[in-house]
């Protein structure tokens, strides 16, 4: 485990972009990492094509020096940026030729690319996934609480 204050920062300001509409997946300031960094776009210099994992020459020397944005390495935020664009149906790397939703602002299409980028960021500090609900229908040797619950739905 990493940096847990750098995922729940970040998933704060994933959630307050979606839930307030600020969250676009066509403005560097406004995406995925965009939002994580502050609403700035210095991020979009590490690599010369958008929606691509490869580092240029000045995300290359800012990886090898050590430095972090907001706690994510250059490979960490291009890596967070691909992850957000390909869940929400854009082929990278994105350039105006490229296929893209037809409303790239729908809700549904962000949540996608919201869950998996939250996906994305647990797997990075070695945690498990934060929304994954799976374990909520997992059957336990424990059968009171079913027994409450199956009391409580035929009532």
């Amino acid at each position: 485990m990493q940096n847990i204050s750098r995922l729940e920062s970040a998933v704060r300001k994933l959630y307050i972009a979606f839930t307030t509409n600020t969250l676009n997946p066509e403005c560097c300031k406004q995406c995925a990492v965009g939002n994580i960094l502050d609403n700035t776009d210095s991020w979009k210099h590490f690599s010369n094509n958008h929606g691509t994992t490869n580092l240029n020459y000045i995300g290359r020397v800012n990886q090898l020096m050590g430095k972090r944005f907001n706690g994510y390495t250059p490979a960490e935020l291009l890596k967070i940026e691909t992850t957000f664009l390909n869940a929400c149906g854009y082929q990278l790397p994105f350039s105006y030729k490229s296929t893209k939703p037809n409303n790239p602002n729908d809700k549904d299409i962000l949540f996608k690319g919201l869950t998996e980028v939250i996906k994305l960021l647990c797997e990075f500090e070695g945690v498990k996934n934060i929304l994954d609900y799976t374990n909520l229908f997992i059957n336990t040797k424990n059968t009171s609480n079913t027994k409450n619950i199956t009391k409580a739905v035929t009532v």
